[in-house]
């Protein structure tokens, strides 16, 4: 088994808050990150699949391919955007970057021909990532 991994740039806006909480207790455990007039990341976006490289071309996939579909289906839809506002795919969501990378994963694998997806990783900060393997 071989394993590709595709890094993507997005920059987003968002904000965590609980509309069931008071805005003291959404202060209280998101901090800025609740904000009533939003933040913002540079996030990184690592997509990973695996798959036997192809004997025509010794690929997984064509990287070209890949980016392609990762800039279609996930980033025209979330760059430069207000993840709670403007994203479809992430309407009624929580936009934790838990949520949006297992969104992500939902995006893409109907898309992927030839090779599995293995891993969304999302990178919120220089000290914040998450990894989804899939259900």
């Amino acid at each position: 088994m071989v394993y590709l991994t595709r890094r993507e740039r997005f920059n987003a806006a968002h904000k965590l808050y609980n509309p069931n909480w008071s805005a003291l207790q959404n202060d209280a455990v998101f901090g800025k990150c609740a904000n009533t007039n939003w933040h913002g990341h540079n996030y990184e976006l690592f997509v990973t699949v695996k798959g036997e490289p192809d004997p025509d071309t010794g690929f997984i996939i064509n990287v070209k391919e890949l980016s392609d579909i990762i800039k279609e289906h996930v980033i025209e839809h979330l760059d430069h955007r207000n993840l709670n506002l403007d994203v479809p795919f992430l309407q009624g969501m929580f936009t934790s970057t838990e949520n949006v990378a297992k969104a992500i994963w939902q995006q893409l694998v109907p898309h992927l021909k030839g090779c599995t997806l293995h891993c969304i990783k999302l990178v919120e900060t220089e000290n914040i990532y998450v990894e989804y393997f899939g259900d």
